[in-house]
């Protein structure tokens, strides 16, 4: 078959059974063509692709989902350009009431040739690995949580209250052993529930020491862990969801567009000269976002090294220990200063997470390029 030299971009649609595909191989404002839908089956996708052309003229688009990235890195190997591209960030045509599956394809395809796509970083399969490792250790979190609530639901509601400052401690574990009821019933709600927290929080220990060898036995993984580490309040879990969510973080030009990856930007509504800023966005990847704010309540207290900061910082160059140095000393300062402004606790400390993350930002710029998990 005889091919022009032009570029073709093709979008797909991808669900678990089908793949809807249109193509866009004319000029910026030619309609993007649909080539129909055709199963979930590599093999044939690549047979329908290379009729339109070769591999080098070929660029492919599709949003992430719960496919995974099988599917880009197949394509990868057989030498196609594909990026997956965020559901969020891809432009919407405003008052369209009509989506299907193949508008979805020639929307892609029109916005890759024009060049409106936000592309993701695609981990390799041993960081994607680890990224599982880490959201699967956030959901026993989740559970464990949910447990917590429960148990403590069913004893107020029976009005057994703890009379302690700090809960689920060994004092507080053996107060709710104490408890006694009557019924049979009740008493089987409280083993049951009881049971399911402590094998939850077995659960959890557990797994968190199996992320901590799997992070060691992935060198660029270690490597860029301990870098930030040397931040306060980013230790072993912070550290390791930064790196597994992440992974190069030069793919940010900007520390601003770190910020806004993970949502931590002020959305805005401006028409002229009038400028309002509301909440954070919101938009982006949670989980990082989420590690951010934890880690983000250390800066309630003055700068210090302690023993075990010391150690961390034993294990990086002096350069990235400046940083976090000055990161310790910033974010005291903006926390105690908005404050000091009348700002909750709780805003302060989202505005302390959006400066970390520009120190996250700044340390992930020197780790080396061979170190990059």
């Amino acid at each position: 078959m005889q091919h022009d030299g032009t570029q073709k971009f093709v979008g797909l649609d991808v669900h678990k059974d089908s793949i809807s595909v249109a193509v866009s191989a004319g000029g910026p404002l030619a309609a993007a063509r649909d080539l129909g839908r055709i199963a979930h089956d590599v093999p044939r996708l690549l047979k329908l692709l290379a009729r339109l052309g070769p591999a080098e003229q070929l660029h492919v688009a599709y949003e992430a989902g719960p496919t995974g990235y099988g599917l880009c890195r197949a394509l990868h190997a057989h030498g196609i350009d594909c990026v997956v591209v965020a559901p969020s960030r891809t432009p919407q045509t405003p008052g369209s009431r009509v989506k299907t599956d193949r508008r979805d394809a020639r929307l892609l395809a029109h916005y890759l040739r024009t060049n409106m796509l936000v592309p993701i970083g695609v981990p390799d399969e041993r960081a994607e690995g680890l990224r599982d490792f880490v959201r699967l250790r956030e959901d026993a979190v989740w559970a464990l949580q949910k447990a917590r609530q429960q148990l403590q639901g069913f004893l107020l509601r029976h009005g057994r209250v703890w009379p302690g400052k700090s809960n689920w401690t060994n004092l507080h574990i053996t107060w709710i052993r104490s408890q006694r009821f009557e019924l049979e019933e009740l008493r089987g709600v409280l083993d049951h529930s009881l049971a399911e927290v402590l094998r939850l929080k077995t659960r959890l220990t557990e797994l968190e020491t199996q992320l901590m060898t799997l992070i060691e036995a992935a060198p660029q993984a270690a490597i860029s862990s301990r870098y930030y580490q040397a931040l306060r309040g980013v230790a072993e879990i912070v550290s390791a969801t930064v790196v597994t969510e992440i992974g190069d973080m030069r793919r940010f030009k900007r520390a601003g567009h770190f910020m806004s990856f993970v949502g931590l930007t002020p959305s805005e509504h401006s028409s002229g000269g009038d400028v309002r800023r509301g909440r954070i966005t919101k938009a982006g990847n949670p989980h990082v976002r989420r590690v951010l704010v934890e880690a983000a309540w250390r800066a309630q207290y003055r700068p210090a090294r302690s023993h075990h900061m010391q150690l961390r910082l034993a294990r990086v160059p002096a350069e990235i220990q400046d940083i976090a140095w000055k990161a310790q000393v910033r974010l005291h300062q903006r926390y105690r200063r908005m404050i000091a402004r009348g700002k909750s606790k709780q805003t302060a400390i989202v505005a302390v997470a959006r400066e970390l993350a520009g120190f996250v930002w700044a340390i992930g710029q020197k780790i080396p390029t061979d170190k990059v998990a």
